[in-house]
């Protein structure tokens, strides 16, 4: 699988690329299905459908690699949280956690087990999935996680959270060891069920001062990858802390591939990080509005990367009107640029 020999730094014929939300709104194919499913949950847990939207970008796209269509806060909700998704409001949490018996009541060992429709989607796609292309697992980072829980739902300010972590820091801390050690267990079935690598998704690690950040956010990340290192050494992990272009001096650990957001230069990420990790990213998403604006996007990246370790991709995801036709064009740019 070049997508994976990409992440372990072996000589790949090309460049790999697939794109973050690739299974998503812009594919009519995708928005026929989540018409059959009725809502975004539902379609979640229809573990057909699911590995049919899966899959629909290698299909249609010619992308190195799928990635699981689900969402981060399907551990969350099976840990025992009432979650809805609202027109317009996106995730909202009901019951949001406010003391430690809120906290009590969620149960670690319940979400890894009712989380079946996920690893069943996995089986599944792995079994109709072209044995060449990699499947990607995924979870969200603890930190990120615990943002919805606390706020009960999307916030740009963090304020609910940031408070609490502040104010209590204690109870801060126990709130994110809970949601690790189910995202451990979460991600153990995954790798079991099928997946080739993982990649944890830190979207709101850019809400945190450095010092904080460490302590509450990127420490626990390193707490799965370590915990997953341990068991499966071979299964390759990504990060990706959205927007922490200024602690990258900071940045060590147990992974092999770290992503970068769109607003972090490639450049500052090569000279920080590089070669020790495969970079991957980091164009901006906009610019699949326009083939122009993909040439120069794709050309600057590959010539920054030029023979050090790197996987192509969107450096955040992928937009709901973006044309199909210009996805298409991207993928291809790459593949046939970066052809050794």
């Amino acid at each position: 699988m070049i997508f994976i020999d990409a992440c372990l730094k072996k000589p790949t014929p090309y460049t790999p690329v697939w794109m973050m939300r690739q299974a998503g709104r812009y594919l009519p194919e995708y928005m026929r299905v989540r018409a059959a499913a009725g809502d975004f949950l539902s379609l979640c847990k229809d573990y057909k459908k699911a590995s049919e939207v899966t899959i629909q970008p290698v299909e249609i796209l010619g992308v190195d690699a799928a990635i699981l269509f689900s969402d981060i806060l399907v551990v969350p909700l099976e840990m025992g949280m009432d979650l809805k998704f609202v027109q317009g409001e996106g995730p909202v949490f009901s019951d949001p956690i406010k003391t430690k018996d809120d906290l009590d009541r969620l149960d670690v060992q319940k979400s890894i087990k009712n989380l079946d429709y996920v690893y069943d989607t996995i089986k599944l796609t792995r079994e109709n999935l072209v044995q060449d292309k990699a499947l990607i697992g995924f979870c969200g980072a603890p930190w990120t996680i615990a943002t919805y829980m606390i706020e009960g739902g999307g916030t740009k300010t963090y304020a609910v959270s940031k408070k609490l972590l502040y104010s209590n820091p204690e109870f801060m801390h126990q709130i994110l060891a809970k949601v690790t050690a189910a995202l451990i267990g979460y991600m153990k079935e995954q790798i079991k069920a099928g997946v080739n690598a993982v990649q944890i998704f830190d979207s709101w690690a850019a809400a945190l001062e450095d010092e904080a950040y460490f302590e509450f956010g990127w420490k626990y990340i390193m707490d799965i990858v370590d915990a997953l290192k341990a068991e499966f050494p071979q299964i390759p992990v990504i990060v990706f802390p959205k927007g922490i272009s200024g602690y990258l001096d900071k940045i060590s650990g147990n992974f092999e591939v770290f992503g970068v957001d769109w607003s972090t230069p490639i450049e500052l990420a090569k000279e920080k990080l590089s070669p020790k990790y495969v970079l991957q990213g980091n164009m901006e998403p906009t610019r699949l509005y326009s083939k122009e604006a993909i040439d120069a996007g794709v050309e600057r990246i590959l010539q920054t990367m030029k023979n050090a370790p790197h996987i192509f991709n969107l450096g955040h995801g992928i937009l709901p009107d973006v044309p199909v036709e210009n996805a298409k064009y991207f993928i291809k740019r790459v593949q046939e640029k970066s052809a050794r």
